[in-house]
C-alpha cells in the first residue's frame, strides 16, 4: 500500500514555493519535491545575477565618460572580466543560498529530493516510490531553448544556465535571440569591451508592439552594439570560431549565447498519462484565472506552463495554483495588468494592453520624445520614446510601451493607472516633481489629453499640475 497526501508539488521554484505557501494554511499532509538544485531560478541564473552584472557594466560604461564632465584619471582604469564574474558569482551566491535557506524552512521534512513522474491526475512516481493524492500542482520551471543542431559546437554556446559560470569569457560573441536576456546581456559585454553583435528573427526587438517605439528602440540601441532583426540566423563552424549569417550580415565569433526563450520542462514529466490532449510543445490547455488542467485536480504554474518567464506571474500562478489544490471549491482570480521590463539602457518596458490589440479608431496615443527631457538632458542619457494608449471612449489608461531612462519606474506608475482604471485626466492630477523623467510621463499624458478634449474636455492644466485645480472652501 503506498501513502498518500493531500497535495504533491513538483518544483520547488518561485511558482512552486508560492503554492506551498498557500497550501499549508489549509493543511500540512503535502509533499514538495524538487530534483534540484534549489534556490529558484531568478536567484541562481536570472534576474539577481543579471542585475549584478548589468550593475558592473554601467558602472564601467560611465567611467569612460567622466573625462567629459571634467573628472581626470579614469583613463588608467582596466576591466578585469574574470574579476567581474567572481563579483557577481558572489552575489550570485548569496541570493541563491538565502532561498535554500527559505526553501528548506518552509517545507522541512515535506521537502523531498528526488525525480517525480505522474503517473495519473492522482498518483505520482517519486523516487520509484507511488504516492497517490487529491490534486497536484506542476511547478516544474524551464531551461532555455537550445536548437538541436547546435549540440555539433555545444561547448561554444552559453545559455543563461551557464554564463555567470564561465571564469572568462570570449572576445567576441554573438547573441542569438534579441528579447529579455538577449538585449541585456548583449549590451552589458559591449559596455565591457567584448566585441558583440545581435540577431534576431522578429523585427520587434524585446517583443515590442508600436512599430514607432520598435524604429526608436533599434536605432538607440544601435549605438553600442550592432543589431540585425528580421531575418533567421544560421550558425555554422568554421574551424574554432562559428559563423553567424543572418540574411546579408555575417560575422565570426568565438562563442553565441543562445537567447531564444525557455522550454518547459515537462518532458519526462509523464503528462500523457493525465488523459487530456497536449499541444506541440506537449503542454496541456489550462484555465489562467484557475491554473487547472481541464477538469483534472491538477495545477499548472510558473515557467512550466510556457506562457509568462517573469517572476511575479510565476509567484501569481503558484499562489493561484496552491489555493486551488488545497480548496474545497476551485476559484477564478483576476490577474494583474500586464507588466514587462528590459533592463538594458534606455530600459524597455511594455505595461498593460498593447497598441496591436485594438482598432486604430479606438485608441489614443500621447508621446513623449525624451530627446528634449530636461532630467535625462542634464544626465546625458536623453533618448527614447514613450507611448501611453487611451480608450477614446472612456478615457481610461489601458496600456504602454517604452524605450526610456528609468522605463521601471514610469511602467509601475502606469501598471498602478490601468488597475485601478485611472483616466489620462485623473492620472494628470498628481503632482509631477521637478526636475524627474516622471515628467516625461506627464508629457504624454498631456498629449493624450489633447487629442481627448472634443469628448473628454477637461479644466486646463498649468504646467504646475500639483496645483488645486478648483478654489478651497
Amino acid at each position: 500500500m503506498y501513502k498518500k497526501v493531500d497535495v504533491i508539488v513538483i518544483g520547488a521554484g518561485s511558482a512552486g514555493l508560492a503554492a506551498v505557501r498557500q497550501i499549508e494554511k489549509t493543511t500540512d499532509n503535502y509533499l514538495l519535491v524538487d530534483h534540484g538544485p534549489l534556490g529558484t531560478t531568478c536567484a541562481r541564473v536570472g534576474c539577481m545575477p543579471s542585475k549584478a552584472f548589468i550593475k558592473v557594466a554601467k558602472d564601467w560604461h560611465g567611467a569612460r565618460k567622466l573625462a567629459e564632465e571634467g573628472v581626470a584619471g579614469n583613463e588608467y582604469a582596466a576591466c578585469d572580466i574574470p574579476a567581474v564574474l567572481r563579483h557577481v558569482r558572489r552575489l550570485r551566491d548569496h541570493f541563491a543560498s538565502g532561498m535554500v535557506d527559505a526553501t528548506r524552512k518552509l517545507a522541512g521534512e515535506r521537502l523531498i529530493m528526488g525525480a517525480a513522474r505522474l503517473l495519473g491526475p492522482n498518483r505520482v512516481l517519486v523516487n520509484d516510490e507511488e504516492i497517490a493524492c487529491e490534486s497536484i500542482v506542476l511547478a516544474v520551471g524551464s531551461q532555455p531553448t537550445v536548437p538541436q543542431p547546435w549540440q555539433a559546437f555545444a561547448d561554444r554556446v552559453l545559455t543563461s544556465d551557464t554564463f555567470f559560470e564561465q571564469q572568462d569569457l570570449p572576445r567576441r560573441v554573438a547573441v542569438v535571440g534579441l528579447g529579455i536576456i538577449g538585449l541585456e546581456l548583449g549590451q552589458a559585454l559591449a559596455r565591457l569591451g567584448i566585441e558583440v553583435a545581435g540577431f534576431g528573427r522578429n523585427p520587434h526587438i524585446c517583443g515590442i508592439r508600436d512599430p514607432e517605439v520598435n524604429r526608436v528602440a533599434l536605432k538607440t540601441l544601435r549605438r553600442e552594439l550592432p543589431l540585425y532583426a528580421g531575418a533567421e540566423a544560421e550558425v555554422f563552424p568554421h574551424k574554432k570560431s562559428l559563423v553567424i549569417r543572418n540574411g546579408s550580415h555575417e560575422v565570426e565569433v568565438d562563442a553565441i549565447i543562445a537567447a531564444l526563450g525557455v522550454t518547459s520542462n515537462v518532458g519526462n514529466l509523464g503528462l500523457e498519462h493525465l488523459g487530456v490532449e497536449l499541444d506541440r510543445r506537449g503542454l496541456p490547455a489550462f484555465n489562467p484565472h484557475t491554473m487547472q488542467v481541464a477538469d483534472l485536480p491538477v495545477f499548472i504554474a510558473g515557467d512550466a506552463n510556457g506562457c509568462l518567464p517573469i517572476l511575479h506571474e510565476a509567484q501569481d500562478e503558484g499562489f493561484i495554483a496552491g489555493r486551488n489544490a488545497a480548496a474545497a471549491e476551485i476559484q477564478k482570480y483576476r490577474r494583474r495588468t500586464a507588466l514587462k521590463i528590459i533592463f538594458s539602457e534606455p530600459q524597455v518596458a511594455a505595461v498593460g494592453q498593447t497598441v496591436d490589440k485594438h482598432h486604430a479608431d479606438e485608441v489614443v496615443t500621447g508621446r513623449a520624445d525624451f530627446s528634449e527631457q530636461s532630467r535625462a538632458i542634464a544626465e546625458g542619457r536623453n533618448a527614447g520614446l514613450l507611448h501611453l494608449y487611451a480608450d477614446k471612449a472612456s478615457a481610461r489608461i489601458i496600456g504602454g510601451e517604452m524605450i526610456v531612462p528609468e522605463a521601471e519606474h514610469l511602467a509601475q506608475l502606469l501598471a498602478l493607472a490601468i488597475h485601478r482604471e485611472l483616466t489620462v485626466h485623473e492620472l494628470l492630477s498628481m503632482p509631477f516633481y521637478h526636475p524627474t523623467v516622471e515628467e516625461g510621463l506627464r508629457t504624454a499624458l498631456r498629449d493624450a489629453a489633447r487629442q481627448l478634449a472634443d469628448t473628454h474636455p477637461a479644466e486646463e492644466l498649468t504646467l504646475c499640475e500639483s496645483c488645486p485645480e478648483l478654489p478651497l472652501c
